[in-house]
């Protein structure tokens, strides 16, 4: 009993990071089967851009669960490529703003791009005091994408 013990005890945190997920058919088919899903951004392996100027990405990483999700299957609501999309808001403080609630929605198109929206706004008028936008890619084992993906 001690043995096995100590053989699940050494094996737990590898189970518990839970496997990495590759391409936008897995994501979907891990969604459909009602699997978590984490989301994993290294923001330096993505373009950044704001107010339609590219800026050099922060070297900062960031997470969210994929819950709730949408999907938007091909031509829906006029888009060319089936598309994921997710968001979540929560309020921060930050010495510059004080209070606000940060918002981020991340967009997982079929073709392994993604589109990060990541905004500041304000709690009384929601008034948008920073809105920075991302473009990453699935990082699929083998590419430099900063959008990871995990199945818990």
């Amino acid at each position: 009993m001690r043995t096995l013990f100590v053989i699940l005890f050494i094996n737990f945190p590898i189970f518990s990071q839970g496997s990495q997920i590759l391409s936008f058919n897995e994501l979907y088919e891990a969604l459909l089967g009602g699997s978590n899903v984490n989301a994993v951004i290294k923001y330096k392996d993505c373009r950044l851009v704001s107010d339609n100027v590219e800026y050099e990405s922060p070297d900062a990483t960031g997470g969210m669960e994929i819950t709730p999700f949408e999907y938007f299957a091909r031509g829906i609501v006029g888009n060319d490529k089936a598309f994921i999309s997710s968001s979540k808001t929560v309020l921060i403080y930050l010495k510059k703003y004080g209070h606000v609630y940060n918002y981020v929605k991340l967009k997982l198109i079929e073709d392994g791009n993604v589109e990060i929206t990541a905004r500041y706004l304000t709690t009384d008028k929601y008034e948008v005091k920073m809105d920075e936008t991302f473009y990453c890619k699935i990082n699929d084992g083998t590419n430099a994408g900063g959008v990871y993906l995990f199945r818990k």
